[in-house]
Parts: structure tokens; sequence; C-alpha cells
């Protein structure tokens, strides 16, 4: 049994949680009304996985949240409200170390709740698995242990690096670099974006599963801490070298041809498919203007396998792929996946892919 701590404020939602995890049949549920109660039972009840809502009174849910990632990192599911202030504050949830999040459902929330239970089941479960890198927040911990407070690691799993390929060989001439990312992403795209200069010589496209809310903001986010400019594609955008753009939620990003050039855009959702901004159709799309040879896949962690199945398919016809190795991903699925299927280029633990991409489009 996995053990769930849910931490909200409200005694319906708490309720409305305890029913939905208790019927998945998995879950062992432990219930607390704010931050400060939180952290009391972090010891007693040893959680594999907390729910944390982020407005709540004596300790709001970024406070709370900065503690647990010190006392007893374990991995933690924001509650979140899909407003752009609600979007501001889960991202930087996610900076503190939130392994991933799930809207509240709009309008009554008894009415709407089942909307969002199987999503939030999901990633509970998939949040449960998750690695907490053990250099997350590691000078407070050693500091909290020397004063005699003891600090437990949320996951013992013995992490594995897979075989790590020859790189390949520089790429001449002008092209695209494609990255997909799900669970964990956000963070993962301010340790890629950081390292690359001003001057990329490559545009950069990034589907991240997101609603619509949120992925403005975590472009706005990544424009401040990269020296790459960095957009979300509201419409028909050019590609520039130096730039990154987030395909926009609730949609899918596109290729096209017009005027002659290739610009990015959002796309209705295909409805086929089951995460959005989709990895698979962005790839694809790519691959159907821009010949193999010229683009790079990068495949990074997140739960499912969105992704896998169209890199593999760019590997196969003379592309370049790197997955990220399971040593440093939240959830080894989207990568692993592409493994599995012997779709990667190149496997590279997270703080090496943006040296690789150098590498590989050195002239």
């Amino acid at each position: 049994m996995t053990k769930l701590l849910i931490v909200d404020d409200s005694a319906l939602m708490r309720r409305l949680l305890t029913d939905i995890f208790t019927a998945a049949g998995d879950f062992e549920v432990a219930v607390a009304r704010n931050g400060v109660e939180a952290l009391g039972m972090l010891a007693a009840f040893a959680p594999d996985v907390v729910t944390l809502d982020v407005h709540m009174p004596e300790m709001d849910g970024l406070a709370c949240l900065d503690r647990i990632m010190v006392v007893r990192p374990c991995p933690v599911v924001m509650v979140s409200s899909l407003t752009a202030e609600g979007a501001e504050e889960t991202l930087e949830a996610m900076a503190l170390g939130a392994v991933d999040f799930v809207p509240k459902p709009k309008g009554a929330v008894s009415l709407e709740i089942d909307k969002i239970a199987a999503d939030l089941v999901d990633k509970v479960r998939a949040a449960s698995k998750a690695r907490i890198p053990r250099s997350t927040r590691l000078r407070e911990r050693v500091r909290e242990a020397s004063a005699g407070i003891r600090t437990h690691s949320g996951n013992g799993r013995a992490s594995v690096t897979g075989s790590k390929l020859a790189p390949p060989g520089p790429i001449d001439g002008t092209g695209l670099v494609l990255v997909g990312c799900s669970t964990g992403g956000p963070p993962a795209l301010d340790a890629l974006l950081a390292e690359l200069p001003a001057d990329f010589p490559w545009p950069i496209l990034i589907a991240q599963h997101m609603p619509a809310t949120f992925t403005g903001p975590l472009a706005r986010r990544l424009d401040r801490l990269c020296a790459l400019g960095v957009h979300e594609v509201e419409r028909a955008t050019p590609l520039v070298a130096g730039h990154a753009y987030v395909g926009r939620g609730d949609a899918d990003l596109i290729l096209s041809r017009r005027a002659g050039s290739i610009v990015a855009l959002p796309a209705p959702s295909d409805p086929g498919l089951f995460w959005h901004p989709s990895v698979d159709r962005m790839v694809e799309s790519a691959m159907r203007l821009i010949a193999p040879e010229k683009l790079v896949g990068v495949l990074m962690t997140g739960m499912g396998t969105d992704g896998a199945a169209a890199m593999a398919k760019l590997k196969e016809r003379g592309g370049l792929t790197i997955a990220e190795a399971e040593c440093t991903a939240v959830v080894w699925g989207m990568p692993g996946a592409l493994v599995e299927r012997c779709g990667a280029s190149l496997v590279s633990p997270l703080p090496e892919i943006a040296g690789n991409l150098m590498k590989l489009l050195a002239r």
C-alpha cells in the first residue's frame, strides 16, 4: 500500500480526496488540515507521497513544501487553482521540489471532482515512485541533521543510468531541437536551458504537458532565468536561433510553412492523443518539413510514453535523439520508453544534456 498524506484546509476537499484514493484500493490515507499539522505527521506517518494545497492558514503550501524538502524529502503533488496567480505559485512549488501538480476543479468541487479523479490518482501513483534527487536542498538538510533533526530520503531506489552510447559527431547547417517533458519537467527545463548561451545556433521547440493557464507563466519564468529568449507559442511564430518556444497548453505545437518560412503555431489538441501539448505530434510535424538529419530530439522526465514513438522514428530516419538518464529523471517513463525502443542516440544525465547539444551543434 502507498502511504498518502492529504493536506488541505477544506474539510470537504479532504473528504472527497480521501474517498477517491480509498476507492482506488492501493492507498493508506492520512489527512492534515494545514502545513503545521502536516509537518507534525511526517515522522509518525512516514508518507510515501503528499498532496498539498497551496492556500492554507497558519502555514501555506509553499512554506510547508519548503520544510518537507529539508526535513524529510518525499514526492509532493501540489493541488492548485487554474489562475495566473495559481500558475506562478505552482511553478515556484516545482522549483522548490514538488514533483507534479493537479489543477483544482472549477465550480462546485463536489460536482466537478470526478472530472479530475482519474488524472489525480495516476499522477499521485507516478509521484509515489518518483526519484527525489539526492542533491535537493542538500546544504539545508545537512544543517538540519547537524542540529539534531533526523533526515530521511523519500526514495531509496538505486538509480540506473542505462547504457551510454558513444556520442555522434557534430551536425553541420541549421536545424531544430525538439524537447519533450512532463512530470518533473519545469525544473528540468530550468536546468537545460540555463546552460545554453544566447547565441545557441538552433531554435528550440518545447512540448511540456500543462494546461494553457500554466504555459505562459512557464515561458516567462524560463525567459527570466535563461540567456535564450523564451516565448509561449500563441500564434504563428517564425523560428529564430537563440530562442526557445514553449507550446501553449491544452493545444498541440506543430510546424507549418508560411511564405516560404517555417513557423511554429498552436493547433487544436488531437483527441486521439492523451497528453498535450503532444510530443509525438510535435516531432511528427517537424519531420514532415525538415530533414531528419537536421533535427535533434530530447526526451526528458515524464510519466507515460509520449514522444518515444516519434523520436524512435526520427532516429531510424537519420536524426539524433537524447534520452534523459534514469539517474536524474524524476519519472523515467517517457525517456525510458525511448530507450526501450532502442530510439536513443545518447542516454545522458540532465546536467550533461546542454553540453552534449553544444558539442553536437558545434561548427
